[in-house]
């Protein structure tokens, strides 16, 4: 097996991923153009997007990661608009992609038009959660879209399997099809609920960080091998578990946590870039075999899916967003009014990416009667164009979009008054613990170590309130600012002293490591609560 490819996608997407940081393109936009521009490059090497790698062995991890950041409490709360997006548009896409594409495309068959829809029906989870997190979406529009893009993918996958085996010959009805899914969605929850239980025991009673870790890596594919061997929806049982351990992601020691959040951003980070740039390196490969589709007719059947992919989105979400306040007081009586620039923002992100791609590439080169596949090459290049679209075309226009509407962002500085109102109140309790703690002669402490356990608790409570607090004039810092710039200065001078000390043999490497990740975990402290 040859890696020097795999090695070259994955350290050139991370170099790319890398720049765009310090641009104001979003990093998959860019990953994306990269990957174009670079797929005729010569000697660069044909990189085919393989679904049996895709679908079990990169979806469950962003995924996992997507969901763990998420909010059970939020998206619970906006339960209604994200199962109208995830399941409802997805069906509603499906159909309106495919009754297009059948009308539009002479010889294509219904059957096989219905799956070129539900290959273009999800908008992707990575592109909506990169964008929401750039452009700094309200907090509530930026749950609807994570909601949507984690639930979505089971019910594309599902309406896919449904269109394929009628395409194929295998005789599929419509009640067959609901029935299909129907067990796939519960089957996918009841999996999800059978094994978020004993797997978040297990990570809490197992004793070492490592060996959490470890199993933390293995949580998202068993989770969908589980359900996907049973014919459930993987996905959903990767986002049940996944969700549930986030919200009790407090019941782990720190240690694991300090670590897995570092072991899943760099998975994240790998598997993201190296996933949009594959989707731009896939222009040679759909371009092969268009054959009489090749020029104009291909180009105006592109442009003609992805206008009725955007327009679907819109004829959608908008009665989506009202009609249920038309029909229901107790929803009114709950649930602010809405403009109409939510709605609009939402319809505009509608994103598609690598989940895509991968079902496109997943459709059988022949039917059962041995003949071709029905225009699979076509459909494999109506869909590599709808997903560059809407990541070109919508991605690039979104922030300048939502800066034209004047979406309110969020309120960072309620927001801190909230935190701060949590830390006076958490520290308060501490205070009362320490002080029943010290009362016991068993924990008697000499003054200076009392005294430091509560200058440390003050430091914690008053740090927040400090970012409301004056700015310095000169430098443009708050004191908490200037007090973490300062500690960071101290804790570098010590990790000087340190290493002059090991190079000069007064202590040894094993020493110095145990005392600098010591000085690493203040700075770290110190950083996250800056961040």
């Amino acid at each position: 097996m040859d890696v020097m490819p795999l090695l070259l996608l994955v350290a050139g997407s991370a170099a790319v991923a890398a720049a765009a940081r310090r641009t104001p393109v979003p990093a998959p936009l860019l990953l994306v153009a990269v990957g174009l521009a670079v797929s005729y490059l010569p000697g660069v090497p044909e990189y085919t997007l393989d679904p049996h790698v895709v679908l079990p062995l990169i979806l469950p991890p962003l995924l996992h990661t997507a969901a763990t950041d998420s909010s059970y409490l939020d998206l619970r709360a906006q339960i209604r608009p994200v199962a109208l997006l995830s399941v409802g548009y997805v069906l509603f896409a499906t159909f309106v992609v495919g009754w297009a594409a059948y009308v539009l495309i002479p010889g294509m068959p219904l059957t096989a038009a219905l799956v070129l829809g539900a290959v273009v029906a999800p908008p992707d989870a990575v592109a909506a959660t990169a964008v929401a997190r750039r452009v700094g979406l309200p907090s509530r529009i930026t749950t609807i879209l994570q909601g949507e893009s984690l639930v979505n993918d089971a019910t594309a996958i599902t309406a896919y399997r449904v269109a394929l085996a009628a395409a194929v010959g295998e005789g599929a009805t419509w009640a067959g099809g609901i029935a299909e899914f129907l067990v796939a969605a519960i089957g996918g929850i009841g999996i999800g609920l059978l094994l978020m239980v004993p797997i978040h025991w297990l990570r809490t009673h197992l004793k070492e960080a490592l060996l959490q870790n470890t199993l933390s890596l293995l949580i998202p594919f068993v989770a969908y091998a589980v359900a996907e061997q049973v014919h459930a929806s993987g996905v959903l049982a990767v986002v049940v578990v996944a969700l549930w351990l986030g919200h009790r992601a407090w019941e782990v020691d720190f240690a694991t946590r300090l670590q897995e959040e570092a072991v899943w951003k760099m998975v994240a980070f790998v598997l993201e870039s190296a996933v949009f740039a594959l989707i731009g390196l896939q222009l040679p490969v759909v371009l092969k075999g268009l054959g009489e589709y090749e020029g104009g007719r291909a180009a105006a059947y592109a442009i003609v899916v992805f206008l009725v992919v955007v327009a679907s989105r819109f004829v959608w979400v908008y009665p989506a967003t009202f009609l249920p306040r038309m029909l229901s007081a107790r929803i009114r009586e709950r649930e602010d009014n809405p403009t109409w620039k939510g709605p609009f923002v939402i319809a505009w992100a509608g994103m598609r990416g690598v989940v895509s791609l991968a079902i496109a590439f997943s459709i059988p080169l022949t039917v059962h009667g041995g003949e071709e596949f029905p225009e699979r090459n076509l459909i494999l290049f109506l869909t590599f164009t709808t997903v560059i679209g809407t990541l070109v075309v919508q991605g690039v226009t979104l922030p300048p979009l939502i800066r034209l509407l004047k979406l309110p962002g969020r309120d960072v500085r309620a927001e801190t008054l909230a935190e701060a109102n949590a830390q006076a109140q958490a520290s308060r309790a501490a205070e009362q613990r320490l002080d029943e703690l010290l009362a016991d002669e068993r924990n008697a402490l000499p003054p200076p170590l009392a005294d430091r356990l509560r200058s440390v608790l003050e430091r914690r409570r008053n740090a927040v309130w400090e970012r409301l607090g004056q700015v310095n004039p000169v430098t443009g810092e708050t004191v908490d600012d200037t007090y973490r710039r300062l500690s960071r200065e101290m804790i570098g001078a010590e990790r000087e002293v340190f290493v002059k000390l090991r190079d000069g043999r007064y202590i040894d490497d094993e020493m110095l490591r145990a005392l600098l990740r010591r000085l690493d975990l203040e700075e770290a402290a110190a950083f996250r609560e800056e961040g």
